[in-house]
């Protein structure tokens, strides 16, 4: 017998979508921020300013971040595997390949998420409509991105399997994420412990390997770039993240990682005056169609209409 496909409601798609921008909008911001800043500094700026931003809410809010040993040990092992090991690869994978590739290699997450779901979880087990969805969905970011990009697999091999380890160690933050449910963490707590024990480790790292403090001050746009990118695409983005995960699974909830081309193109034709093209259109089909198969509502939907009819 099939293991059921676990379906999200209206509101998680909403979320999903929202979190999807989120994260498209921080290749814009970004992309001002690298004119001025060196990679490992703009992460360590990133999970650094969203601990003050998330700290301060959780005071203002009344609540209190948990002293449990157990609990912080928690948010060590989940900000290594969702913050410090992918971004430290895709980092250094990037100064090997092209981004548009790396982008592609960053959107096998859900896939090693639906394998690595099946081995180590109870409720979270491997369909053939799932898997099925996952490869259609990439394949349509494929196509949005564009295949040109593909011609650099047969070079940089360590730069390639630099981003493929990302996206493993992203899958595997979804799986280990789902503790904090289970812990009676709220997301935004989750959140918060994440990105402050990020800070911890990437810090120090930065300061160490880059020495931002000998680089000329950044200008005002760059600072604007940086707060977009603390406030919303990693702050706000990371409560959504958790919360989504909470309810959803891993599966689902890294099914971002195919919706962010998406975000990231239509983000791009609304703001800065690019041209959306027909691969993107239909990209964007593949894309909904892959997602449809792994959400698994519109083939329930069909067996039932199958039965009411026989």
């Amino acid at each position: 017998m099939e293991p059921e496909v676990k379906t999200m409601s209206l509101f998680e798609w909403l979320m999903l979508i929202i979190l999807s921008i989120l994260w498209g909008g921080s290749f814009f911001f970004v992309g001002i921020a690298v004119k001025a800043l060196t990679p490992l500094t703009i992460a360590a700026l990133r999970v650094a300013l969203a601990a003050v931003v998330l700290l301060t809410v959780i005071h203002v809010s009344g609540l209190r971040m948990p002293t449990s040993r157990k609990v912080w040990g928690a948010f060590f092992g989940m900000c290594i595997l969702n913050n410090v090991i992918p971004f430290s690869l895709i980092v250094w994978g990037q100064t090997h390949i092209a981004s548009g590739l790396a982008s592609i290699l960053n959107a096998t997450t859900p896939l090693f998420t639906v394998i690595a779901a099946h081995v180590l979880t109870r409720d979270e087990k491997m369909t053939i409509t799932k898997m099925i969805g996952v490869i259609i969905g990439f394949t349509g970011v494929v196509m949005m991105i564009g295949d040109g990009t593909l011609g650099g697999l047969g070079k940089s091999t360590y730069g390639q399997l630099a981003v493929i380890g990302a996206a493993v160690s992203y899958s595997l933050a979804g799986i280990y994420g789902r503790r904090f449910h289970q812990l009676g963490v709220k997301p935004i707590i989750t959140a918060t412990g994440q990105v402050t024990a990020a800070s911890v480790l990437l810090v120090p790292i930065a300061l160490l390997i880059e020495k931002p403090f000998t680089l000329p001050v950044p200008g005002l746009d760059v600072w604007l770039a940086i707060a977009g990118l603390t406030i919303f695409s990693t702050a706000l983005a990371y409560i959504l993240y958790f919360r989504i995960l909470a309810t959803a699974g891993a599966t689902n909830v890294l099914l971002v990682t195919l919706l962010i081309p998406v975000s990231a193109i239509l983000l791009g034709t609304a703001f800065l005056g690019e041209q959306l093209e027909m691969k993107h259109l239909l990209g964007m089909g593949f894309i909904s169609l892959g997602l449809l198969a792994i959400d698994g509502r519109v083939f329930k939907l069909v067996r039932v209409t199958e039965q009411v009819h026989d």
